[in-house]
């Protein structure tokens, strides 16, 4: 099989604004210790308002597909070939012939193979799925493929019934999807046994005398998960050391406060020195699962998580992380921690998994070995490219089966491919009935984009071009 290998990024940059009904302006600064590295871009304003968008790039470039040459064969190649067109700028490639196995696919960002009689499948980026832009009247042969690896605050209107089913094929953080990247923060069952990083249990209650048992790095503040009141509450029955802009009480060495540096040997060098890391995600979702929960376990820190609900499905063992919902407030969790703190034998019942390298969770394993991408590994493809072939492998299936005079096989993504539920604040937060313009958005805007999914979908089954007028009539009505 002809492996062709690129490189680029998911996206070279991405927008940090959002506005809520056109009112409130938000700047939502880097957030550090993420393989995510979020940069500045116009964002398109047609949705009514803009949308918080954070984008992780991994530590390493993407391998790049070494593109067949296009000639002067193009018209003949284009015509032989099944064309898989981006809506979405996300590959940068004007036009590639990718192998995919036994099938052969042209892959392009260029719009006007849009009414070609080759083209078979539109993909789209989710951050940048946008209501003034799709390919509509949609015919009856053309797929629609979702990729969408981020968090529900980039795009909210797609966490909907109405929007997700528009959908054949998908590839989110769901394990439900068709391409599911759950794992997408996590490069292999070695990281995870690896004691590369790993700081000895007694050097741990040694440096206590200086180090706080909780580490906490956030630069997004006031997310979806309402983590940072939680933190906050923490904070008063337990010592926490922040390093972050949210909460902040403690400053990193000067040559690792920038962004780029999060990912450095000296920021993991400083993490690992902590028992434990305050692991919480910006928004609650089944699956939604980042580097903030996989760093801590490669580096040998107990991780307190907060996020999805169904996290204990992914622990490398019944015993490697604590989970914050089992806990009624933040001071039983206080409690808790400062019980294993002090006692080493509890403590250890923690990390016996990473010091003995035992995983013993299947369901984690299977996944790892079963995925066909990897995660910065020059001899795998990355999940993109995954993604592209999986849609590549489904079209050529259907038109084996036309050819054969069978009904080709129709695709539909179900509301389990990316699902969240809507914000919640903690009911002991103090800010709870007072939140500030920050936070109060969020419920506002999932909401809102209820609306906004069932607009866009009455609009797209009507199959006719719609302008932003009618669909914010359509948002707005009653």
């Amino acid at each position: 099989m002809v492996r062709i290998q690129r490189r680029k990024f998911l996206a070279s940059c991405l927008c940090i604004t959002a506005i809520i009904f056109l009112l409130v302006t938000l700047q939502v600064v880097i957030e550090l210790g993420k393989f995510e590295r979020k940069k500045l871009k116009d964002s398109n304003l047609q949705d009514g308002h803009a949308k918080i968008e954070e984008e992780p790039t991994h530590l390493y470039p993407f391998p790049k597909k070494e593109a067949l040459t296009l000639n002067r064969r193009k018209n003949l190649e284009t015509d032989s070939y099944p064309i898989m067109l981006w809506w979405s700028p996300l590959t940068g490639e004007t036009g590639r012939l990718g192998q995919c196995g036994v099938d052969t696919c042209f892959f392009t960002i260029n719009r006007t193979y849009l009414h070609h009689h080759m083209t078979k499948a539109f993909l789209f980026y989710g951050t940048d799925f946008n209501i003034d832009s799709l390919p509509l009247p949609r015919k009856a042969h053309h797929d629609w493929a979702l990729f969408h690896e981020e968090s529900p605050k980039n795009n909210y209107k797609l966490f909907h019934k109405p929007v997700i089913t528009l959908f054949n094929y998908t590839a989110t953080f769901s394990r439900h999807s068709h391409l599911p990247l759950t794992t997408q923060y996590l490069e292999g069952v070695e990281v995870l046994k690896s004691h590369r990083y790993l700081v000895p249990l007694q050097s741990k209650n040694n440096l206590r005398t200086r180090l706080a048992p909780l580490v906490y790095v956030q630069s997004d503040c006031d997310p979806p998960s309402d983590r940072d009141s939680y933190v906050r509450e923490l904070m008063t029955y337990i010592e926490v050391d922040s390093y972050g802009e949210c909460l902040r009480n403690k400053d990193l060495p000067q040559q690792l406060r920038n962004p780029a540096s999060m990912d450095a040997d000296g920021f993991y060098s400083i993490i690992a020195q902590y028992k434990f890391i305050l692991a919480f995600e910006n928004a609650v979702c089944d699956d939604y699962i980042t580097e903030k929960f996989w760093r801590p376990l490669k580096l040998g820190v107990v991780p307190v998580y907060y996020g999805s609900p169904s996290i204990t499905d992914w622990l490398p063992s019944n015993r490697s992380a604590i989970i914050v919902s089992e806990f009624s407030h933040p001071r039983e969790l206080a409690s808790y921690i400062r019980q294993l703190d002090y006692d080493d034998r509890l403590y250890e019942a923690y990390i016996k998994w990473k010091l003995k390298g035992e995983i013993s969770n299947q369901r984690l394993l299977t996944a790892l070995r079963e995925r066909k991408w990897g995660v910065q590994d020059i001899n795998q493809d990355n999940y993109i490219d995954a993604f592209e072939c999986m849609v590549c492998n489904k079209v050529w299936d259907n038109i084996r089966l036309q050819e054969q005079g069978l009904t080709p096989k129709r695709w539909k993504a179900e509301v389990t491919h990316l699902s969240c539920p809507e914000p919640t604040v903690f009911a002991f937060s103090p800010l709870a009935q007072h939140w500030s313009s920050l936070r109060e958005m969020w419920i506002p805007s999932f909401e809102q984009s209820k609306k906004e999914a069932q607009a866009l979908r009455w609009l797209v089954d009507r199959n006719q071009n719609f302008s932003a007028q009618e669909f914010w009539a359509l948002v707005f009505k009653d």
